[in-house]
């Protein structure tokens, strides 16, 4: 199943005899909370789902956005309507990273189907709906972790070495020139600069499966035995891994990502265009 869904075909699908469930996860990094965004206008049918407290595990060693506990997490997912039967599909305004993190944690999860609104909110042309919406009836989604891979640091700096690690951030933060959130900037030894920016058009839809093939295989991942990604905390990291997979390419997040890395005085930290 393609990672992405248009609006045209989420607009099909939500007037279909089994349409989705419809999640709303806008979200804004340091900014405020998006369920009054939400209340006032949203996709029919969508339920919000809060990505700092419900995808999210409280921020410390482990980062800033470490995984959420499984459990906690599927009650979330089936009080907003999840079922391992049905499919889902996820949008967040338009930056498309908030909603590339409930994919991926879906995804850990054990779902079966889940897709991304590709350019979110803004490329939406249908009706809009105000106030809050609840499901007509509690999901039945039990959450099966690690159904898709994923990196602690040890493994990160390992497959930095063995395989490909991007790293997501823009390319000022991979050098180290600025760092607005964490300890110290850089990045991880051996990892790539590949700025999930880049991944999208101006609109915010993602490039073309082919695009994204030829950007990634410029990169090393046509020669890598193993491809992962991290970013500042594991959430546009997530936008990554999705466009990764567009190019039909799998690959794993380092969920702590450099909020944990930097975190530690302990690991090495490179500065500089260069991975080493």
């Amino acid at each position: 199943m393609n990672a992405i869904i248009s609006a045209s075909e989420l607009a099909s699908d939500l007037a279909g005899g089994n349409p989705p469930v419809l999640l709303d996860v806008r979200w804004q990094l340091g900014g405020p909370r998006q369920r009054p965004a939400y209340e006032e206008a949203h996709i029919p049918s969508a339920v919000f789902v809060d990505l700092d407290a419900e995808l999210a595990g409280p921020a410390g060693a482990a980062g800033r956005h470490p995984l959420p506990d499984a459990e906690r997490f599927g009650a979330a997912m089936r009080a907003a309507g999840v079922s391992g039967d049905r499919a889902v599909v996820v949008y967040d305004g338009g930056q498309g990273w908030a909603a590339a993190r409930a994919w991926w944690l879906l995804r850990w999860a054990g779902h079966p189907s889940v897709r991304v609104l590709d350019g979110g909110l803004a490329a939406w042309r249908g009706a809009l709906e105000s106030g809050d919406v609840r499901p007509p009836a509690e999901g039945t989604f039990r959450p099966v972790p690690d159904s898709v891979p994923r990196l602690d640091a040890d493994g990160a700096a390992a497959l930095a070495r063995s395989g490909l690690l991007l790293d997501a951030r823009a390319a000022e933060r991979y050098r180290g020139d600025v760092e607005p959130i964490d300890r110290v900037g850089g990045h991880i030894p051996g990892a790539v600069s590949a700025p999930t920016t880049e991944n999208v058009c101006d609109d915010g839809r993602f490039r073309t499966a082919g695009e994204l093939a030829a950007r990634f295989t410029a990169l090393g991942a046509s020669d890598a035995p193993e491809v992962g990604v991290y970013c500042g905390s594991g959430v546009s990291g997530a936008h990554e891994v999705l466009a990764l997979a567009v190019a039909g390419i799998p690959a794993a997040l380092y969920v702590g990502s450099w909020s944990e890395w930097s975190a530690d005085a302990s690991r090495p930290v490179a500065k500089g265009p260069d991975p080493q």
